[in-house]
């Protein structure tokens, strides 16, 4: 059975999959005219003036969680990895994914926003893939396919969130704790449940003024201490750059041999890490409360790029710089993987957290497990605990059928008890199953759980990144209309009906002011 679920995964997540995500974000780009670079003045100015309601999140908060999901153990683990097997040119190519990755979540976070709609039960915004596949085509004949599609998406999503990616999380946790303290299994497994409870039953406030507390905290913590090593061994920086540089395009002659690993390992891990194109981000952008959908995918091309280009970069600079690391080469045709590069390290170390902590110790000795190890538990339960807020969105869409759906600035109908009483008891059902995948996780080995989860979300990528492409031209369409507007001094407003986008149901009615910059 693991053989058959390793041979789906990786044929899932082949070299197709990995070219589609590269090719995707070029596209965007251009078709954005460099969004990714022009849009940070519009993001910062988003940050500063749009605020929450009890309906919907701040452009901050929705930052916030939506990095508390992108920025998990793969941060550290994932990273190391790639530099084992690709060399510290992989470094290079997951820059250049999170630099494309940053246009893509622009374009399917705005896309959530534009097809967002209200949570029929709570009055709260919802929006992501299983939305806009479903409302985007509702008026072709198409539609039919495309809602089985849309509840496809979410069923697979909505399981995913709910039991195999928080229990992944536990287990890395779990692991690096009792590693490090030697502490038993189920204490851990038996506080990460509990801790998990107490934010999930808060629902989505709850969880964003969880992530607005403690992302800003963990990621600059980390990123700082990344800068302390850094500046411990300032020498060598120029060295480094000029190592990734070379390295990616084979003129390091000892990597020369491993270029297409380089490149393959950092594409690979970039799209791990960042999200981008997965649908991730589009559920948290569906929640922002904003005037113009434009105004969201800026917010999340930038959590992008904090994922990738500074959380991922500290813990290569980490590694590469204190030169706590060995490469390998392709596996040879007697199954071994010969060690291509030595560095400080010992032969036998393997690769993964093992490289940031000895990268550590070489600053103050003794400190390097026990960092890593606090580091883990805090990014690996923050992306627990967005797993929640994904699976919710999920299990609304699921829940949703048969209740009408209402415009910006009407009234949320009265829900008939029944069916509040049948989503409420699968929202307990929900917080019930993920409160208990972290247990599960944290004592038992995961298995199978790993490789499910990757092709569930693996399946997810491919048919968002298609949709998405289909769909850029909606997006286009909000981009040109909200540069008019703030080309006219105004605060951009939404009203697709103007611009001959269709279906957007939750902005008819909307009533936007006017006002100058």
């Amino acid at each position: 059975m693991a053989e058959l679920l390793t041979t789906i995964n990786d044929t899932i997540w082949s070299t197709p999959l990995v070219m589609l995500f590269l090719a995707a974000g070029i596209f965007f780009t251009l078709r954005t005219g460099l969004i990714q670079v022009l849009g940070l003045p519009d993001f910062f100015r988003q940050i500063r003036r749009e605020k929450a309601s009890q309906d919907g999140l701040s452009p901050f908060q929705t930052l916030m969680v939506s990095m508390a999901a992108r920025v998990g153990i793969g941060n550290i683990a994932g990273v190391a990895t790639a530099i084992a097997f690709g060399g510290p040119g992989a470094v290079f190519w997951m820059w250049v994914m999170g630099f494309l990755g940053a246009a893509t979540s622009f374009i399917e976070c705005t896309l959530a926003q534009i097809y967002k709609e209200r949570d029929p039960e709570t009055g709260q915004y919802r929006g992501g893939p299983a939305f806009y596949i479903e409302k985007a085509y509702a008026h072709t004949k198409a539609a039919p396919i495309l809602k089985i599609l849309a509840l496809v998406v979410a069923a697979i999503h909505a399981i995913a969130t709910i039991f195999f990616l928080p229990s992944m999380q536990a287990n890395g946790i779990a692991n690096a704790v009792t590693t490090v303290w030697h502490l038993d299994a189920r204490l851990i497994g038996l506080i990460l449940a509990l801790l998990l409870a107490v934010i999930v039953v808060g629902g989505i406030q709850r969880i964003a003024q969880f992530a607005s507390f403690i992302v800003p905290f963990m990621a600059s913590t980390y990123i700082i201490i990344a800068l302390i090593i850094m500046l411990s061994h300032a020498t060598r920086i120029p060295e480094v750059c000029e190592l990734i540089f070379k390295s990616a395009f084979g003129k390091e002659e000892i990597f020369a041999g491993i270029t297409g690993s380089a490149f393959a390992w950092g594409i690979r891990r970039g799209v791990y890490s960042n999200e981008a194109g997965q649908g991730n981000g589009a559920m948290f952008a569906g929640s922002a409360e904003v005037s113009h959908p434009v105004k969201q995918g800026f917010v999340q091309a930038v959590s992008v790029y904090v994922d990738t280009l500074l959380v991922c970069s500290a813990t290569a600079f980490i590694i590469i710089s204190t030169d706590m690391f060995n490469v390998y080469s392709s596996t040879d045709a007697s199954g071994n993987t010969p060690l291509l590069y030595h560095g400080a390290l010992g032969d036998n170390t393997p690769a993964g957290p093992n490289y940031v902590q000895a990268g550590l110790d070489t600053f103050i000795a003794g400190t390097g497990p026990a960092f890593v190890a606090i580091a883990i538990c805090f990014f690996g339960f923050t992306s627990a605990v967005a797993c929640y807020y994904l699976a919710e969105t999920n299990l609304s869409f699921l829940l949703r059928s048969g209740v009408k759906r209402r415009g910006y600035g009407t009234q949320l109908p009265r829900v008939a008890a029944p069916f509040s009483q049948r989503i409420s008891f699968s929202r307990r059902i929900a917080q019930g199953t993920i409160i208990a995948a972290m247990f599960i996780g944290a004592t038992s080995t995961p298995g199978a759980a790993w490789l499910l989860g990757d092709i569930g979300m693996g399946s997810l990528a491919w048919f968002n990144l298609i949709i998405i492409v289909a769909l850029h031209r909606v997006v286009i369409t909000a981009l040109k209309d909200y540069r008019l507007q703030r080309a006219q001094g105004l605060d951009p407003q939404f009203h697709p009906k103007k611009l001959g986008i269709k279906n957007a149901e939750f902005w008819v009615g909307w009533r936007g002011y006017k006002r100058r910059f």
